[in-house]
């Protein structure tokens, strides 16, 4: 297959580097230093275990029109910088391109093709204008749950932390060819790929521990085994945690998991910090609306109170703000 990358970031370098490995025709879309090292040494993971591998195959473009239309485009920024890549994006597409999301948090395309009161309804926080779905027809996109973490150690060099299980599933809950195809591309290349027949629900429950984690990590500089250990903030995720279930629910999602074995869950990971924690280290706009803004906007739609998310919601903007203000430079 030929795909394209989007986002030489730590989940598209891991992606792009098994990918390659595995015998496919890896492009990357990328900028700067990143850019520079991959086209001049290919990509380098290491993984859990210390090892590494090198996809030298690998290739780099800054403009999405020199890499020319896919079979695949993998989405791998912030929710917050899809806006950056339109129209430009359309470069990387043909007639059947396929355009899969997997970006952390609530994506703009939750109510298309879902069937219902809210079928095709579009969320103010992440596309207001609805310019992302003007761009990236609907008809294109295949849904994913990202699992691993990963980061970005040096330009063209990605560690592995844990985790590769990258789910995927059709917005309307069919099994296609094309998603069959897709998932069978990232088993070759070593992944868990199962097709899901209820992407959202998969979605909720990733996204019910980064709506919580995220932010809270973010104001303290806590990892997820300090706040999962510390029974104040551990009562905290909870509570923000109950409140987003009963919004998830009120829009006909079932949990099959309880709230406590997701809590564990991120408890497991151990001393690691969010993608979130991360941003604010290193100066980096926060990925808010998408984690925490648009469960917000979902519980007004769905008509359930959020108090506790809305709290943490507004003072973690005014961290992003603040970031924002000093350039990225704060100090403890």
């Amino acid at each position: 297959m030929r795909i394209a990358i989007v986002g030489a970031g730590a989940i598209g370098g891991y992606l792009g580097a098994r990918l390659s490995l595995a015998g496919e025709d890896v492009v990357f879309i990328a900028r700067n230093r990143n850019l520079e090292a991959i086209n001049a040494n290919g990509f380098k993971l290491i993984q859990e275990d210390g090892s590494e591998q090198h996809a030298s195959a690998v290739r780099a473009v800054q403009h999405c029109a020199d890499a020319g239309p896919q079979d695949a485009v993998l989405l791998t920024v912030k929710a917050h910088q899809v806006r950056d890549l339109l129209p430009e994006l359309r470069g990387l597409f043909g007639p059947h391109t396929v355009v899969v999301t997997m970006i952390n948090g609530v994506p703009w395309w939750y109510f298309h093709k879902l069937a219902g009161p809210h079928h095709g309804r579009s969320l103010a926080s992440l596309d207001p204008d609805g310019q992302i779905a003007a761009h990236i027809e609907p008809e294109r996109i295949i849904g994913s749950v990202v699992y691993p973490a990963s980061e970005l150690v040096a330009p063209g060099v990605v560690r592995v932390i844990e985790g590769n299980r990258f789910s995927l599933g059709e917005l309307d809950g069919s099994r296609s060819e094309r998603v069959d195809t897709l998932s069978k591309a990232l088993m070759k290349a070593g992944f868990k790929s199962p097709v899901s027949r209820d992407i959202r629900a998969e979605l909720w429950v990733k996204l019910w521990g980064n709506l919580s984690f995220n932010p809270i990590s973010a104001l303290t500089h806590a990892t997820l085994q300090d706040i999962c250990r510390f029974p104040p903030t551990r009562e905290l995720a909870a509570r923000m945690m109950r409140e987003a279930q009963a919004v998830a629910e009120a829009l006909g999602v079932v949990f099959k998991i309880s709230l406590e074995q997701r809590i564990a869950g991120a408890e497991a990971v151990g001393a690691h910090k969010t993608s979130m924690l991360q941003d604010v280290e290193n100066g980096r706009a926060l990925e808010l609306e998408a984690l925490v803004g648009a469960v917000v906007e979902l519980g007004r739609i769905a008509g359930v109170p959020t108090p506790t998310i809305e709290a943490i919601y507004a003072t973690t903007a005014l961290l992003a703000r603040t970031l924002q203000a000093q350039q990225g430079r704060l100090a403890l």
